[in-house]
């Protein structure tokens, strides 16, 4: 059989390059509690990614809801459908309700004019996704968020050092989350940050993250155990000299892809705004009416040669058991949404391909287009 290739996997630094981090928390015996290691990780990312205060957090999912209750939102929060379901279970979670509205055509993020469309006084805030790391309009966001009065979280878990006209999208809106899982273009195993350009807010996570501390002898208000340890830390330190070799390695696959593909009929794929610094996180193929097989009729044929892409994100949030009562607005409802989760595939993609594998990869894609013409 041949060997397997799957959707993504973590990138390492040196061994050696870990043991030397570890070595110093041997020597500390400082494992958690904001030790020197994490200290000194999240200087350097408020560096490296261009921003103005970050806070670590142990994962991405409690980014989100510490960034919730930091606001202090209440209510409701309009979101996408289109999304993993992170985004929209701490909505649940913080006691808030999701209104899900549809992305955009031709796009994958949320429309921002279908905000507009959104009559319910109990909306308290925004939270966009930039999926597969493509930037929302934040123009249009922040406007409508501005007249309405609301508040914008964005999910940003997939746009680690994007940057547009030259300036980080994290530094957008009220809040930006970071999420730093195995499968991530950086990572520290698992973990998250939280960006801000308050650093009243940044106080507040920090506090919140820490059971609500403050100096250490008094509780004043209602946090949780959000702290990222010190292991966490020392591979995120680990992996912060091998960004520039991460980022070239995904972007020469991404290019690789595009040539294999662009010329297939009946496969869409994401294009690259020309002002972005991309991360190349994702690559995403959308599975049109052109083609010979449906999507999951070529997702079968990928297990076939033992590859496994990802339906990502398929099935939409909004088609989980659990969010079946939750308001769709009901003028547009999600068509665009739901033509993008029955068509997409995510394939491989991941500094440790190698060009057999790439081209096993495309020569599916290739061989299913090819039965139309031999049939």
């Amino acid at each position: 059989m041949n060997k397997q290739i799957l959707v993504t996997k973590p990138f390492l630094p040196n061994i050696q390059d870990y043991h030397q981090k570890l070595l110093e928390l041997w020597q500390s015996r400082v494992l958690t509690n904001n030790g020197e290691l994490s200290q000194h990780l999240e200087k350097q990312l408020t560096e490296q990614l261009g921003v103005k205060n970050l806070s670590l957090i142990n994962n991405g999912t409690i980014s989100l809801e510490l960034a919730i209750q930091a606001l202090e939102l209440k209510g409701k929060i309009i979101t996408t459908p289109y999304t993993f379901i992170a985004t929209s279970n701490v909505i649940l979670l913080k006691g808030l309700e999701p209104i899900f509205i549809d992305i955009e055509d031709n796009g994958f993020n949320l429309d921002p004019e279908l905000i507009d469309e959104v009559k319910d006084k109990d909306v308290s805030a925004i939270m966009p996704v930039h999926v597969y790391g493509l930037p929302c309009d934040n123009d249009s966001v922040g406007q409508r968020a501005k007249s309405k009065g609301l508040k914008v979280i964005y999910d940003a878990a997939h746009a680690f050092g994007i940057k547009k006209k030259g300036e980080s999208i994290l530094n957008w809106g009220d809040v930006s989350t970071l999420s730093f899982h195995s499968t991530k273009v950086f990572h520290t195993f698992e973990g998250g940050a939280v960006v801000c350009q308050d650093i009243a807010i940044k106080n507040k996570i920090d506090q919140l993250r820490n059971f609500g501390y403050e100096a250490g002898v008094d509780i004043v208000t209602l946090g949780t155990n959000g702290k990222m340890n010190e292991v966490q830390a020392a591979m995120g330190l680990a992996l912060i000299p091998y960004l520039e070799e991460i980022i070239s390695k995904r972007k020469h696959w991404f290019n690789f892809y595009v040539e294999q593909l662009s010329e297939i009929q009946g496969i869409k794929l994401m294009s690259i705004p020309p002002d972005l610094d991309y991360n190349y996180s994702y690559f995403p193929i959308l599975v049109k009416s052109g083609f010979p097989l449906t999507r999951d009729e070529l997702f079968i044929c990928f297990q076939e040669e033992n590859i496994f892409p990802r339906k990502y994100f398929y099935p939409l949030i909004t088609d989980f058991s659990l969010y079946k009562g939750y308001k769709i607005l009901s003028k547009h409802k999600i068509p665009n949404a739901r033509k993008i989760a029955d068509s997409v595939i995510c394939l491989p993609l991941y500094p440790d391909l190698n060009e057999d594998d790439v081209s096993r990869v495309c020569e599916v894609i290739k061989n299913a287009e090819s039965r139309e013409q031999r049939a």
